[in-house]
């Protein structure tokens, strides 16, 4: 996690799905966090750095928050609220148990108000999905989440989420590795200091 120049926060998008990149904009653990979606402006420039929304479509969306702050505040509000019930849904899969049936039901309304907004339009010669052209609606940045969430949950993908094995981290990540081995959100973020704690545990065992 970093900020650019103009105090952009640029996030880490290891998940191997959006619903999980969007699961780790809760930094730390959920046992002593660190929020990074502070600002409907940072859950805007999420959505463009993941390829949710376009930069015109970003700019749009940050000018209707500036004009209905309150709007954007509940926007904000149900996104973080989704998040944690997304991150709570997969959690419960990898730990081997169902999921509560609150947050499958509060993911099954997410998706349901989603829905309404999604299209079939022309592409390139063939027909895809995509999301009716509400630049207006400033809860437009959760609709592809909470389909992602959806989709990856009844595929035959979801065992393969994982939880970063990092001290002090719970990201989630899509464990595409032929043996299902993976251990870290990043190697080179908590691969590398759980590689400098054995390395720094092993120089103290030495006589």
């Amino acid at each position: 996690m970093a900020q650019l120049a103009d105090q952009e926060k640029v996030f880490g998008l290891t998940g191997g799905r959006l619903c999980l990149d969007f699961a780790n904009t809760l930094g730390g653990s959920r046992g002593s966090p660190k929020e990074y979606l502070t600002s409907y402006r940072d859950l805007v420039s999420w959505g463009r750095q993941a390829g949710v929304l376009s930069g015109p479509e970003a700019e749009h969306l940050t000018e209707g928050a500036r004009r209905r702050p309150a709007e954007a505040a509940t926007a904000l509000t149900e996104a973080v609220g989704i998040r944690e019930t997304i991150f709570r849904i997969f959690a419960a899969v990898i730990a081997g148990r169902e999921p509560e049936q609150a947050d499958l039901s509060a993911l099954g309304a997410g998706l349901s108000r989603a829905m309404v907004h999604l299209r079939v339009l022309p592409r390139a010669g063939g027909y895809a999905w995509g999301w009716a052209d509400d630049r207006e609606h400033l809860h437009r940045v959760i609709w592809p989440v909470v389909r992602s969430a959806a989709e990856l949950l009844v595929s035959g993908e979801a065992p393969r989420v994982g939880r970063c094995a990092g001290e002090g981290c719970d990201w989630l990540f899509m464990d595409t590795s032929h043996n299902r081995s993976r251990r870290w959100c990043d190697m080179r973020s908590c691969g590398n200091r759980a590689k400098a704690r054995r390395h720094h545990a092993r120089k103290k065992e030495r006589p």
